[in-house]
């Protein structure tokens, strides 16, 4: 069968030309160069947050099982697949496709280890591409209408933040600048000036004499700080399909040893699960991995997914993207906090409008694993933060 001719893409150069002879025989190929390319586009798509060609064919093959299905997939001709297929296999120096006659096509080891990996390594990079993101579409949302109002975001990672940035900009004339940290830089942030609003998350019910009030009482002050309320959340172990460990509790984790993937130093989650096992007589040495850190809950769950460990804690969104099981063991209340002084400037306020819309109720119960939780409403912070206390 004839190739179609090799097609042009912007993320990686062409390769350079083999070499010859003896070197030809005993020198590995070698990697490809990325070069990272952007698109401006009407509404953005809830995939990869960097489109690759070769992975989104090998994706479209896993997922059809036949070269024919994966050309339909993508609306593309079998025969330019084809083609597309055997240029990339000269391009990567692998063979991507087992090609037997009669045969679902599938996908050779290596190319599994290519999905893989470049999904962990997005997955890694999630907060600084969402961050790299949101400062173009700031300079670029200025330039196409200088009416826009920017509001500076550092949160937490969260799948809702996305979706809310999205409706802000498509509803609200509001871009939502977002710098993605773990939620005690993100407070710090806030009160060194860095931004407008900070993101962060405890348990639903934090108690006084915590680790979560160690962490949070010397970073938000009353009279000082006003918190807004977002959205409630499912968090709990992020395992394999079919939960084959059966893992329920950080009990089990500990009792089978499972290999455990952790958030790092800073973020609530690390807050949340120092907490936990010190609720369940447990301690760090305990667990299987405890070093072993991700830097958020879509990383944790792609770690889990390609077999690089059992199980993490993170959010129902983030394992059922990822395809995971879930196993939930409480909720989490997300929260958004401003100083007093901003919660009545004009960002401040279009923001808390769009969150009281019936809109963003809508776009909530689109995601697995939330609730509204007085969305848009400023809370009392000795009811959110009991271990403050002030006379009625």
């Amino acid at each position: 069968m004839n190739r179609s001719s090799p097609p042009t893409f912007a993320h990686a150069a062409p390769p350079a030309p083999p070499p010859s002879g003896a070197a030809a025989a005993s020198a590995p190929p070698a990697a490809p160069k990325v070069e990272l390319v952007y698109q401006l586009a009407a509404q953005r798509e809830r995939s990869a947050l960097l489109r690759n060609p070769l992975l989104d064919l090998l994706q479209a093959v896993r997922h059809e099982g036949s070269i024919s299905g994966a050309a339909r997939r993508m609306g593309l001709s079998y025969r330019h697949v084809w083609g597309q297929l055997k240029d990339w296999e000269s391009t990567v120096g692998h063979e991507l496709i087992v090609w037997d006659r009669g045969q679902a096509a599938r996908l050779t080891p290596f190319a599994d280890k290519l999905l893989w990996a470049e999904r962990l390594a997005q997955a890694r990079l999630a907060p600084q591409i969402e961050a790299l993101r949101a400062e173009l579409e700031r300079a670029l949302a200025l330039v196409f209408d200088d009416q826009t109002q920017v509001l500076g975001l550092h949160a937490s990672h969260d799948d809702a933040l996305a979706s809310l940035q999205d409706l802000a900009a498509a509803q609200a004339g509001l871009h939502l600048d977002i710098q993605f940290t773990g939620s005690v830089d993100a407070i710090r942030a806030l009160n060194e000036g860095r931004c407008l609003m900070a993101g962060f998350h405890t348990r639903q019910q934090p108690l006084a004499r915590t680790l979560t009030a160690r962490t949070y009482k010397p970073l938000l002050k009353p009279g000082r700080h006003k918190l807004i309320g977002f959205a409630l959340r499912w968090v709990g172990l992020m395992v394999a399909p079919g939960n084959p460990l059966h893992l329920h509790t950080l009990a089990d984790v500990a009792r089978t040893s499972a290999r455990w993937v952790n958030r790092p130093t800073g973020t609530g989650t690390r807050v949340l699960l120092d907490e936990l096992l010190a609720d369940a007589g447990l301690s760090p040495n305990d667990v299987n991995g405890y070093a072993h850190t991700q830097p958020s809950h879509a990383a944790a769950a792609q770690a889990v997914a390609s077999g690089q460990a059992d199980v993490g804690l993170g959010s129902e969104s983030a394992a059922r993207a990822a395809g995971l099981a879930f196993a939930p063991l409480l909720q989490e209340r997300y929260q958004l906090v401003c100083l007093k002084t901003e919660l009545d400037s004009a960002p401040v306020a279009a923001l808390r409008r769009l969150l009281s819309s019936p809109a963003w109720t809508s776009a909530l119960q689109q995601l697995p694993g939330y609730m509204l939780d007085d969305s848009g409403q400023v809370k009392p912070m000795n009811r959110c933060l009991p271990w403050w206390a002030f006379k009625s």
